[in-house]
C-alpha cells in the first residue's frame, strides 16, 4: 500500500485533470471556459460569446447563433497541473456530444445560473454524469444578475439533483454590488476590484463575520454527517480543521455523496481562481479513477492508468474534413508514439498513427508521444469512428463505447442541382461519420434520402453545415417524427405452424405465443413503456434451447414493422408457451421464420396503439404573456405540469408532442415580443390522439 501511495504522489499523472464543463444552455459554460483559459495564461484576451471571439466556440455557426454546438477540447496549466478541458453543448439537441465527452472525462464542473438554479438540461447532464460515475463540483454563476440568489440555487440543487450541497463560499455583495467571496475553509475574503484580474486576499469583512461563522458551522456539520474522519474530529474538538475539511470534501466529491458548491460571476472574471483551486483539490486525477474494463469477449480484463501498461485508447469524436481526418481519443493506458501502428479492435483493422496533437479548440501543438491520462487528436487512422477502441496490436482490449442517442426527427434532403447529388451523398456520409446520432437513409422504393437526428435544431445545424462547408444548395422537406407502435391488449395462445416442403430437406416449426404489453418502469421518465422482452415457459424439452433463441431472433425481426403503419414496435413481452419439432425438418432457420411470421400474425390480432414522441418543455415568459402562452400550449396538445414564478418571469413546464414543436420558437417570440425562451427535452413516447387503440383483424 505504501508503494501505491508513493507511486500516486510521484507519478506525473497525479497532476493531470480531465474535466468537462456541463450546464443548461445560457448558464455560462463557454464564458467559464474562456475565463479559465485567461486565468491560466493560455489566452491573453478574454473571449466573449456576444462578440464571437471565444476560443472554444470557433465554428461559424456557433458564433452566429451564440451557443455551443460541438464539444471542444482545450489544454491549459494551473499551479503545476495540466488541465484537459472539454466545453460541452448545453442545448438538448446536442446531448450526444455531451454523452461522448462524459465517457472519457474524470471530473466535471456543473455550472448553474444564480437566478434560474437547476434547469431541465442541467438536470439531464447531471444524471448523465452520475450514470458514468463522473465526480462533479458546482459553480453558481451570474451572481451579478438582478434576482441572483445563491441560497435558492443551492436549494434547487438539493431538491432536484438530490446530492448534499456543501457550500464553501459566501458572496460579498449582491447583484450589481457583488465584488467577491468569503472562503469558508480558510476564513478569508477574496475581492476583485473593477478592472483587476486577480483577487485581493484579506480578512472576512466585519459585517459578514457572524454569517461566515454560522455558515462555516453548517458546513462542518454537513461534512461530519457524511465523513467518518470529520465526524470523529467534530465530536472530539467540536470543530473541524480546514485540512480535515479539505480532505473530506475531496473524498465526498469523488464518491458522489456530496457536491462542493462555489459561486462567482464568470463574465466579470470573479471566482475563477478559487474554482481552479477546487478543481485541483477535489476532482480526481487519472490515477484516482478505477481501471478501465473490457467488454464483450474481453470482459474481466482491466487496464490501469500506467504508461508502462499496453496501449489502450477510446475514440470519442471524429472531425472529418476535406483536408484530413482528426480522431480525438482518451488514452487510458500505455504510451503511443507517432509512427506506431495500433489496431481498431471492433473493426479488426490496423491503423497507423502518423501524428499526435495536443488540442486547443481549432489549434494544435505537435507531440511525439501520448501517455495514459492524455486527451489528444490523432492523424492517420482512416476508419476509426466515435466509440472505437484503439489498442496495441499485441494486447487487444475492447472498451465499452458511449451510448448513441436515438433519432426522433427526420427530414428529406436533396440537392437543388442534379450535378451536386454525388457531392451531397459524400457530405452526408461525412456528417454521419462525425456525429453518430445523425442517421442517413435512402428509401429503396422512392429513392428519397432522409436525414434523422435528435431534434429540429440538430438537423438545421447539420444542413447548414453542408451548405457552408461544401457549398451545396440543399432542399429540405418538412420534418417528420419517429412514430412507434405498441400493444394495448395482447393475445394468448396464438398457434403458428411453419411447414415448407419443396423437395429435399423441408422446414418445420410449431410455436405457441402469448403477447402482452410491458409495464412502464416507474421513474424512468418515459411516457409509455418501451423495449422488448422475450421469455420461454416451455417444459419437457418440446422446443430445444437453440430453437428458443431462434424464435426470439425471429420475433425481434418482426418488430421492425408494425401493422398500423409499418413503424417499429416497442413495449411488449412475448412468451413462448409451447411448440413442437420434427426429427428431420426442424432447424434454427425454420424456428426463426416461425417466430417472425407468428409474431406478425399475433400483432395483427392484438389491439395496437400508435405512439408519438413527446418532450418536456420549460417555457420562460414574462408575467403578462402567461395566458397567451398557456393557450398556445393547449392548442399544441400540451399538458401543463406546473409553473414557477422567478423574479418578473414565469416558468411553465409542460409535456408536448414533438411534432407540435416545429416552428414553436418563432411563434413564442411573436407572442412574447421576443422575451420568451423555451427548452425541450425528449422524454419518450405517448399514445397519439385518434389512434390510442385500434384492433387489426387477422388476415
Amino acid at each position: 500500500m505504501r508503494t501505491d501511495l508513493h507511486r500516486h504522489l510521484t507519478s506525473p499523472l497525479s497532476t493531470v485533470r480531465n474535466l468537462g464543463i456541463l450546464a443548461h444552455v445560457d448558464a455560462g459554460k463557454t464564458t467559464v471556459t474562456e475565463r479559465i483559459l485567461y486565468a491560466t495564461g493560455t489566452t491573453h484576451k478574454r473571449g466573449e460569446v456576444h462578440d464571437g471571439t471565444t476560443v472554444t466556440d470557433f465554428d461559424s455557426q456557433e458564433r452566429d447563433r451564440g451557443i455551443t454546438i460541438f464539444a471542444a477540447a482545450v489544454s491549459c496549466a494551473w499551479d503545476g497541473h495540466r488541465i484537459n478541458l472539454i466545453d460541452t453543448p448545453g442545448h438538448v439537441d446536442f446531448s450526444d456530444e455531451v454523452e461522448r465527452s462524459l465517457r472519457v472525462l474524470d471530473g466535471a464542473i456543473a455550472v448553474f445560473d444564480a437566478v434560474a438554479g437547476v434547469e431541465p438540461q442541467s438536470e439531464s447532464v447531471w444524471r448523465r454524469a452520475a450514470r458514468h460515475g463522473v465526480p462533479r463540483i458546482a459553480f453558481v454563476n451570474k451572481l451579478d444578475r438582478a434576482g441572483a440568489d445563491l441560497d435558492a440555487a443551492v436549494e434547487s440543487i438539493r431538491q432536484r439533483l438530490h446530492p448534499a450541497p456543501l457550500v464553501v463560499q459566501l458572496p460579498i455583495g449582491a447583484e450589481d454590488t457583488f465584488t467577491g467571496v468569503v472562503d469558508l475553509l480558510r476564513m478569508r475574503s477574496l475581492v476583485w476590484a473593477d478592472g483587476v484580474d486577480t483577487a485581493e486576499e484579506g480578512p472576512v469583512p466585519e459585517a459578514l463575520l457572524d454569517e461566515a461563522r454560522r455558515r462555516r458551522r453548517v458546513l462542518e456539520e454537513a461534512v461530519a454527517e457524511l465523513h467518518p474522519a470529520a465526524l470523529e474530529e467534530f465530536c472530539t474538538d467540536s470543530t473541524v480543521r480546514a485540512s480535515t475539511l479539505a480532505s473530506a470534501l475531496r473524498d465526498l466529491t469523488r464518491t458522489g455523496e456530496g457536491v462542493v458548491v462555489l459561486c462567482g460571476s464568470a463574465y466579470r472574471n470573479r471566482g475563477i481562481e478559487p474554482l481552479l483551486e477546487a478543481v485541483v483539490a477535489y476532482l480526481p486525477s487519472p490515477l484516482d479513477v478505477p481501471a478501465v474494463r473490457g467488454t464483450g469477449a474481453d470482459a474481466g480484463q482491466e487496464r490501469a492508468a500506467d504508461p508502462e501498461e499496453p496501449f489502450a485508447a477510446l475514440v470519442f469524436k471524429v472531425n472529418a474534413t476535406a483536408t484530413g481526418r482528426l480522431t480525438y481519443a482518451r488514452v487510458y493506458s500505455g504510451t503511443i508514439r507517432k509512427g506506431e501502428t495500433v489496431v481498431d479492435v471492433g473493426a479488426s483493422r490496423t491503423e497507423r498513427v502518423s501524428r499526435i496533437l495536443r488540442v486547443r479548440a481549432d489549434r494544435y501543438a505537435e507531440l511525439d508521444t501520448a501517455v495514459a491520462g492524455d486527451i489528444v487528436a490523432l492523424i492517420g487512422p482512416k476508419s476509426a469512428h466515435a466509440g472505437a477502441t484503439l489498442c496495441a496490436p499485441t494486447a487487444p482490449l475492447l472498451l465499452e463505447p458511449p451510448a448513441v442517442a436515438e433519432p426522433v426527427v427526420s427530414v428529406a434532403v436533396e440537392a437543388r442541382r442534379a450535378v451536386d447529388t454525388d457531392r451531397l451523398v459524400s457530405a452526408l456520409a461525412r456528417l454521419a461519420e462525425e456525429d453518430p446520432s445523425l442517421v442517413v437513409r435512402t428509401d429503396p422504393e422512392t429513392g428519397q434520402t432522409t436525414l434523422s437526428g435528435v431534434g429540429e435544431l440538430h438537423l438545421e445545424v447539420a444542413v447548414e453545415k453542408i451548405r457552408r462547408a461544401h457549398g451545396i444548395e440543399v432542399a429540405v422537406g418538412r420534418p417528420k417524427v419517429a412514430y412507434r407502435e405498441t400493444v394495448v391488449r395482447g393475445v394468448s395462445g396464438l398457434v403458428y405452424r411453419h411447414v415448407k416442403q419443396d423437395g429435399g430437406a423441408g422446414q418445420f416449426a410449431h410455436v405457441v405465443l402469448d403477447v402482452e404489453p410491458l409495464e412502464a418502469v416507474p421513474g424512468d421518465g418515459a411516457a409509455s413503456a418501451t423495449g422488448f422482452e422475450f421469455r420461454s415457459t416451455v417444459v419437457g424439452g418440446r422446443v430445444p434451447r437453440e430453437y428458443e433463441r431462434a424464435v426470439e431472433a425471429g420475433c425481434r425481426d418482426a418488430l421492425a414493422e408494425g401493422p398500423l403503419g409499418g413503424h417499429p414496435v416497442t413495449g411488449l413481452r412475448v412468451t413462448l408457451t409451447d411448440g413442437a419439432t420434427h426429427s428431420k425438418d426442424s432447424s434454427e432457420m425454420a424456428f426463426r421464420t416461425a417466430g417472425r411470421l407468428g409474431l406478425r400474425e399475433a400483432l395483427r390480432a392484438a389491439t395496437m396503439a400508435l405512439l408519438e414522441p413527446v418532450a418536456e418543455v420549460a417555457v420562460t415568459v414574462p408575467d403578462d404573456a402567461v395566458g397567451g402562452v398557456l393557450g398556445d400550449l393547449a392548442a399544441r396538445r400540451g399538458r401543463v405540469s406546473g409553473s414557477l414564478t422567478r423574479a418578473d418571469a414565469t416558468v411553465i413546464t409542460a409535456t408536448v408532442p414533438l411534432a407540435e414543436l416545429f416552428g414553436y420558437a418563432t411563434r413564442l417570440r411573436s407572442r412574447t415580443q421576443g422575451r420568451g425562451v423555451f427548452t425541450a427535452r425528449p422524454t419518450g413516447h405517448a399514445p397519439a390522439p385518434g389512434t390510442a387503440s385500434r384492433e387489426t383483424p387477422v388476415r
